[in-house]
């Protein structure tokens, strides 16, 4: 009989420890749940994607730009069928933040810049970026049947102008077959 009512002492205690130090081990079991947050998404540690590529929102798809303007200006009136091919001056680059440190010895300045990088946990360590610059269009050439209709050549060239930016000197249009 004594050990059950040890056993019952030690429930009780237990219970009251639980019902005292309640909200302490909630926060603990919420800050444990952060924690291994990252590494239910994907399962790999990679944040859900299992690669290092950028974000899709972020990325640039030419030819899927391409695609969509085609479509899109497929539905001018008198344009018929049309195809577009854009050119970009560069790529997509990012400018990444840097730590830079300076010393002087014996009159000269001596430079040094380092790139930063934060951890990602596991080991992993990414790249601070401070700004991503997307190409600029350099031209655009639009070929559809009704290319040679003055009417729709200002339609189309309006509407390439207002999507990429261009002027009406880097956007030709022509008749396609």
């Amino acid at each position: 009989m004594r050990g059950t009512d040890m056993a019952a002492k030690g429930g009780r205690r237990l219970m009251e420890l639980l019902e005292k130090y309640k909200f302490v081990l909630l926060v603990l079991l919420a800050g444990i749940l952060l924690l291994l947050l990252p590494t239910f998404e994907g399962g790999d540690g990679t944040g859900g994607s299992g690669r290092t590529d950028p974000p899709s929102e972020l990325a640039f798809d030419l030819e899927g730009l391409e695609k969509k303007l085609s479509d899109t200006l497929s539905e001018v009136e008198g344009a018929g069928e049309v195809s577009v091919v854009l050119t970009v001056k560069a790529s997509t680059r990012q400018v990444l933040a840097q730590d830079i440190t300076s010393s002087q010895k014996e009159g000269a300045v001596d430079e040094g810049r380092t790139t930063v990088v934060v951890s990602k946990g596991s080991g992993r360590e990414e790249a601070v970026p401070l700004q991503r610059i997307y190409p600029q269009f350099q031209g655009a050439l639009v070929v559809c049947p009704g290319g040679s209709d003055p009417e729709v050549r200002l339609k189309l060239v309006e509407a390439v102008s207002a999507l990429t930016g261009l002027g009406s000197d880097k956007i030709s249009i022509c008749k396609g077959k």
